[in-house]
């Protein structure tokens, strides 16, 4: 049997681990044709005998056409022809070794020296107090020809009777470049004696009289460069953005992969002081009250004044598709799903995550988490459906500029608040327990989310530096490899003023780990680790009694500053007394007022509940602020699409509308034609000739001012109908000057 479809396979919130297929005996669904989310996945059952085997042909390939895979799949199905595959594959990969002169076990070293290639081993790389000095950014590796798209293995050499390794590297890069790997190999001259041209020669010879000849300085080349032309900040930082450092020094090739000079911290594993809770177990919790909602659907629906979308999701159930909330402000925002899933942004939903944007929504897969421990039990779970569910039912309200979970797992009841400060880049989870088991209980709150502070985190987990911040005692991060956002500081503070941190992210999850089951949940503590040169992530847990009935919040706040004294101010700002409460309160305020500036009423329920708030709501939250959802997370302004949505604006926001109007003026060349699309605050996007954009601009001006302006004296409104008929006769000449008189 066979299966072609994801989601059926794995499952809506479930894992390879343990997918949905594989639950019970029965076929596989055997669909074919158009998904969404294609894989390939074939069943077929055989029957052993006691003391009997059975070999299983396994075949992946890909043609040009349809006969001509029949036509393989039919050759390879001989068990005999498998056979001849495996040992045609062997002779290869001996001609491959003669043709490179390399011995087989160099290619094993080859091979292992890859696996740090593609994925950073910190113990291959420099030690963090130097990578924690680099101050340059990518652009800085352009001056010597080298992208810093792909990866880097830098090889240091001063002694000129040491080249063997030096044609060791070039062999290697042969063979991972034979292999389809990119790599780009650095040479540093480090020789300082009057004999380093005399090294340069043998290392520029041992290059050209090989099979790397073409290669040098080409891009997936090698780079031969020499110490005294490199000032020491560009040495630092090609150090810093190398996945493999190594040099002639400390012996050979094999004697340094060999070498594991990486520590690990030693943290005791918590020690339950009960394996259960004997005497009386816990009462079963009480059932999720019943509330009245509209247009109800099985899953959730709305509340009656329709400023609240509720889920109701019973153990092991899931919505269909991750149902998200996207909570801006006009810098900052965050997407987080019905399952607690979520992704954080400043400036640009796409060019500056701070946490990984997942758009599976097959997993629903995130990068921030919080954990609700027992001190006594050990025991753990989420106070959101993901990613350590609990076995009790789980309430989401998205509303407004906030999404509320609710929750009680083994006597403590729990409502977390997710919310974006209205005047800030900052996020809040606000997390309130209450003790409803009966006896006093111990418990820890872990929150948890990797960093990105880029576009990509496999493009920036490199660069990632962490620190505590010995004013506010705050987990700090900043990636001053990224060019345009290089002084960006994101932090983590927490309410409690005792807690314990790591900035390892293979610490917390643990080897071959996962969110589901992080390894620093069956440890004591978390061990303070950060630095640079770690798999970065940011870990906060704290501790604490609550009595029989007894409620306690604790609120985790992630955010960015432009400086360590922004930072400062932002971290106190929030510490004081209530602020979290008092940044709820704005953004009720600020999204009361906004969207109830225009009130619909019309026979259809329907159509009135999605009018009166929810469109609005999307269209700036989403739309202009966010630009970015769960499928799609863009970042770019749209020179077509967000003039679009801005004329939803003018009644409810009118400046919003005025503010995008010339901003879009702003991105017109005069010969008339726009930028298509822009990233802020860079301004980089594609010129294009579209005829369609031409229209937006005179057209959501005309609708502005006729919504706005048309209450001007007459005077007025003469001076304007002017300088609007030149923007509509004469598109070429629009500029933000004709807009703003």
């Amino acid at each position: 049997s066979c299966e072609t479809d994801r989601a059926r396979f794995v499952g809506r919130g479930g894992t390879p681990a343990h997918p949905a297929a594989m639950q019970g005996p029965s076929p596989l669904s055997n669909t074919v044709g158009s998904v969404l989310d294609p894989i390939i996945s074939l069943r077929r059952t055989v029957t052993l005998p006691p003391h009997e085997s059975a070999i299983i042909h396994v075949l992946l390939g890909v043609t040009e056409n349809r006969e001509a895979a029949q036509v393989l799949v039919e050759k390879y199905q001989s068990a005999r022809m498998a056979d001849r595959a495996f040992d045609l594959a062997w002779t290869h990969s001996q001609v491959t070794l003669r043709y490179l002169n390399a011995t087989v076990a160099e290619a094993q070293l080859y091979g292992r020296l890859a696996s740090a290639l593609i994925y950073a081993d910190p113990a291959r790389r420099p030690n963090s107090s130097l990578l924690r000095n680099n101050r340059r950014g990518q652009n800085g590796l352009w001056s010597y020809g080298i992208s810093g798209d792909a990866p880097i293995f830098l090889l240091r050499v001063s002694d000129p009777g040491k080249t063997e390794i030096v044609r060791q590297l070039i062999q290697a890069h042969s063979y991972w470049r034979m292999k389809g790997l990119t790599v780009d190999l650095v040479i540093v001259n480090e020789d300082v004696s009057v004999y380093r041209q005399s090294l340069h020669d043998q290392i520029t010879s041992l290059i050209s009289s090989g099979l790397e000849a073409q290669m040098l300085d080409r891009p997936g080349g090698i780079f031969v460069r020499r110490l005294e032309q490199i000032p020491h900040e560009d040495r630092v930082l090609l150090q810093s953005a190398a996945r493999i450092v190594v040099d002639d020094e400390n012996g050979t090739l094999a004697e340094q992969l060999r070498n594991r000079t990486e520590l690990e911290p030693t943290i005791p594993a918590l020690v339950p002081t009960r394996s259960m809770w004997p005497d009386s177990p816990p009462a079963a919790p009480a059932p999720v009250p019943a509330r009245e909602l509209s247009f109800q659907n099985g899953y959730g629906g709305f509340t009656r004044d329709g400023h609240e979308y509720v889920i109701t999701l019973q153990p092991a159930q899931m919505t269909p598709a991750p149902w998200v909330n996207v909570i801006a402000n006009p810098s900052f925002g965050t997407v987080v799903s019905e399952s607690g899933s979520a992704y954080t942004w400043v400036e640009n939903s796409h060019e500056f995550r701070l946490t990984p944007w997942s758009n599976d929504p097959v997993q629903d897969t995130t990068g921030e988490a919080l954990y609700i421990r027992d001190e006594q039990t050990g025991q753990f779970w989420s106070p959101t459906p993901l990613p350590a569910r609990g076995k009790t039912p789980y309430v989401i309200r998205h509303g407004f500029g906030y999404t509320v979970f609710e929750h009680t797992e083994n006597g403590i009841a729990s409502e977390l608040w997710i919310y974006v400060a209205i005047d800030a880049p900052v996020k809040f989870s606000v997390l309130k327990l209450r003790n409803v088991s009966g006896r006093a209980r111990r418990v820890s709150v872990t929150g948890y989310w990797e960093w990105v502070l880029g576009d990509l985190r496999h493009r920036s987990l490199l660069h990632v530096q962490t620190d505590v911040d010995l004013k506010t005692g705050a987990l700090l991060a900043r990636n001053y490899f990224n060019t345009e956002f290089h002084d960006r500081i994101a932090f983590l503070d927490v309410s409690e003023p005792t807690r314990t941190v790591t900035g390892d992210r293979k610490e917390f999850l643990g080897r071959n780990g996962s969110p589901a089951h992080p390894a620093a949940l069956k440890r004591a503590r978390l061990s303070g680790k950060v630095g640079a040169g770690l798999d970065p992530c940011g870990a906060v847990q704290v501790v604490f009694d609550l009595a029989d009935g007894q409620e306690r919040e604790t609120s985790f706040r992630l955010g960015v500053g432009r400086n360590p004294a922004d930072v400062q101010n932002l971290i106190l700002r929030f510490r004081r007394g209530d602020a979290s409460r008092v940044a709820l309160e704005s953004v009720w305020q600020h999204w009361n007022r906004t969207l109830g500036a225009v009130n619909v009423d019309t026979p259809d329920p329907a159509v009135n509940m999605m009018a009166n708030g929810w469109l609005l709501y999307q269209t700036l939250s989403c739309r202009l602020w966010g630009r970015t959802g769960f499928y799609q997370s863009g970042g770019a302004y749209g020179f077509r699409d967000q003039l679009q949505d801005v004329m939803a604006l003018v009644h409810a926001e009118p400046a919003l509308a005025r503010e995008h109007l010339l901003r879009a003026a702003a991105h017109q060349f005069r010969e008339g034609d726009v930028q298509h699309w822009w990233h802020p605050p860079a301004g980089r996007g594609v010129r294009t000739h579209f005829s369609d954009d031409f229209l937006w601009l005179p057209y959501v001006t005309c609708r502005y001012v006729t919504a706005v302006v048309g209450i001007m004296t007459a005077q007025t409104t003469s001076r304007v109908t002017v300088s609007l008929t030149a923007l509509v006769s004469f598109p070429a000449k629009c500029t933000s000057r004709h807009l703003r008189s």
